[in-house]
């Protein structure tokens, strides 16, 4: 396929030849993409297969993993705009020669754009600080202050995220998990070797948040298997917007740290990822939770929670 010309028409032709092929290459379609995105990061998928030999179809390798991140990372570039180091740029402008995209988007980067980027980015700066001041601020000055979004919980709603939370924190991380991929792919692609939570932490940062970390002594934590003999060492349970994504054990803090950022980052490497409500455990009882999953179907059920951002004083004081 490497090297054909000819654009939609011959990658539809070459497909209807070969429909096991089609079938395979199917399954890497993001459910965000549109149909035009598609076809064109399709087109670059099936012209770079022969530059990885080892990539072979229905079988998972890391060498297929960096294809597909490099595919992301070109479509990126070409639908969205983003801009990546030079070395990445390079690469892909040379994998994605050839390929015709009918109608491409046409990204500027003006005096005036550059002027309008400022003024949001100190509006949203503004409102960050705002928001920091509020979370530091005492019981009597959050009653006295309008907050944005999150109206007073009635006392009979249920303890826990609200329903809508899914949806609003969904945005952030569909350019998280893009973040992910081209720094993944700048690593050369997801190995035990690299330093996970410096990768974490540098994606989410880019984005403009921040990782929550909470470390808990082994010892402390209730529930454990009975027949558990490990009791010293850390874990460490990973959130952003409240929302958790991984935990990690270790001998201390860096290393549980260390764990969690990998565990987190495991989530990222399939098609999407998905803000979801689910019941887990938080101090011996069942709550429910803001969970960042893949699309992978879990044998068991998730970690205890080390941290409950929506807990109440029944919640804390254990009582019923």
């Amino acid at each position: 396929m490497a090297g054909e010309s000819g654009g939609e028409d011959v990658v539809a032709e070459y497909l209807g030849q070969n429909p096991q092929l089609a079938q395979w290459v199917e399954t890497f379609r993001s459910y965000c993409e549109s149909n035009k995105q598609w076809v064109a990061r399709r087109e670059f998928i099936l012209r770079n297969m022969e530059a990885f030999p080892t990539v072979k179809p229905g079988v998972s390798s890391s060498s297929l993993d960096r294809l597909l991140s490099l595919s992301m990372v070109w479509a990126n570039h070409v639908f969205l705009g983003c801009s990546y180091p030079q070395a990445v740029m390079d690469k892909i402008k040379e994998m994605g020669e050839g390929i015709k995209v009918q109608d491409p988007p046409v990204h500027k980067t003006t005096k005036d754009e550059f002027t309008a980027r400022g003024k949001r980015s100190a509006s949203a700066e503004l409102e960050d600080d705002t928001c920091v001041k509020r979370a530091k601020a005492g019981p009597n000055e959050l009653d006295s202050r309008p907050t944005l979004r999150t109206a007073a919980r009635p006392a009979s709603q249920k303890l826990g995220p609200p329903p809508q939370a899914p949806a609003e924190h969904q945005p952030f991380f569909n350019r998280l998990y893009k973040a992910v991929a081209w720094k993944l792919v700048s690593a050369g692609g997801f190995g035990p070797n690299l330093d996970h939570f410096e990768i974490l932490r540098s994606c989410v940062e880019s984005c403009k948040q921040t990782l929550t970390c909470v470390f808990v002594p082994l010892k402390d934590i209730t529930g454990l298997p009975a027949g558990r003999t490990q009791k010293e060492g850390h874990v460490c349970e990973i959130r952003c917007q409240t929302v958790f994504m991984g935990t990690g054990y270790g001998r201390d803090e860096a290393a549980a740290r260390a764990m969690a950022s990998k565990e987190a980052l495991k989530v990222f490497q399939g098609r999407k990822v998905t803000v979801k409500i689910c019941r887990r455990r938080y101090k011996g009882k069942d709550v429910d939770d803001l969970m960042l999953l893949d699309e992978q179907p879990r044998s068991q059920g998730f970690p205890p929670a080390l941290s409950y951002p929506f807990q109440d004083e029944q919640l804390e004081d254990g009582s019923s």
